[in-house]
């Protein structure tokens, strides 16, 4: 009889046992429990730790309440200024009611990543190339706010969206790079004109202080031979300064001044003019001598009297005259004939 009844109670034991752990749940801390009896939602929600349900009557679901990580697949679209683009993005959310999570929508996690990509197709379509490369800040509030609008009724709660990589054509590629580059030039135009600007109002005061003290031009052209030695070359080209050609060219004479130091030799002498015969003067003597009678130069290479041509003529009367400067060795003499020379006195007798 006792041996029955120990029987038993083992029995009981067993199944109390048995019953219990099939009722038993444990609920993980970053869980919540929804309990559901004969197919209806249980009031409260099962927290973290140890719950027991009715078996075969409640059925329990675990809800994770961890921040989830979902990666948008690329998407491909045409921007407001006609470019085709490739965006995607990473979203992140999280369960903030786990009853509307598993009544409302039959697959959260599915739902949040086809409004996702819906989302993202619509903003590329109503910006800009340089607004996603450029301005993703605001893009990604825009995502996030389109995202979270639906999501708030499945009790999921969006934490953030980052829009990860933005692919462009090849060819936008190059236009970019060259756009780039073109600008880049003109920067760097601007800065080099500018500092070309500066560095000429610097020369100008330079040039002001060395043209005060002359000595300051002579001490820089020996700083600059200086500082080209200094390089090891072995040709040294050594710059002429200008004012000394200037100084130079002041100092040599000038052989067609009639004032200079060094005049001009004097031209070759010039065949004497015949001897007046007849007490007339040959054709082209002009002007008066002492005695009244006209005589004058002689003009050649066919010069009149009326201008014409370039008269070449001599002085005419007493003594020795000139031909263009050089001494005439037959010099006219007076109307009548030639001038006889002068009587020799006799010698005294021995």
């Amino acid at each position: 009889m006792v041996q029955e009844l120990l029987t038993v109670v083992i029995a009981a034991g067993v199944g109390v046992a048995a019953a219990a752990g099939v009722a038993s749940r444990v609920v993980r801390q970053y869980e919540r429990g929804v309990v559901f009896r004969f197919g209806r939602l249980r009031e409260g929600i099962r927290g973290p730790g140890f719950t027991m349900v009715v078996p075969g009557v409640d059925r329990l679901r675990k809800v994770n309440m961890q921040i989830v990580t979902m990666p948008v697949p690329a998407q491909e679209g045409i921007t407001r200024d006609n470019v085709t683009v490739r965006v995607d993005a990473v979203v992140y959310f999280k369960v903030v009611d786990a009853a509307s999570a598993i009544i409302e929508v039959e697959d959260y996690r599915f739902a949040v990543s086809q409004m996702a990509q819906t989302s993202l197709r619509s903003i590329i379509g109503k910006s800009d190339l340089d607004d996603l490369l450029s301005n993703r800040e605001q893009l990604n509030q825009g995502l996030e706010l389109m995202i979270d609008s639906p999501a708030v009724g499945w009790g999921v709660q969006i934490d953030r969206v980052e829009i990860k990589d933005v692919s462009l054509p090849e060819t936008m590629k190059r236009s970019m790079a060259r756009q780039a580059e073109a600008d880049r030039e003109r920067r760097a135009r601007v800065i080099n004109a500018d500092a070309e600007l500066q560095a000429s109002k610097k020369l100008a005061e330079a040039a002001a202080v060395m043209s005060e003290q002359p000595a300051a031009l002579q001490l820089r052209l020996l700083q600059t031979v200086v500082a080209v030695a200094a390089e090891k070359n072995s040709t040294l080209v050594l710059p002429f300064p200008v004012e000394l050609l200037r100084f130079l060219e002041r100092a040599a004479p000038n052989p067609f001044d009639p004032s200079a130091s060094h005049p001009a030799p004097p031209p070759a002498p010039r065949p004497s003019e015949p001897a007046v015969e007849g007490g007339q003067p040959p054709a082209g003597l002009r002007g008066a001598g002492p005695d009244g009678v006209e005589r004058g130069g002689v003009e050649r290479d066919g010069a009149g009297p009326d201008g014409t041509g370039s008269p070449d003529s001599v002085a005419a009367g007493p003594g020795v005259e000139h031909v263009n400067g050089s001494p005439d060795p037959d010099p006219i003499g007076p109307p009548g004939g030639p001038v006889a020379p002068p009587p020799v006195p006799d010698e005294p007798p021995a």
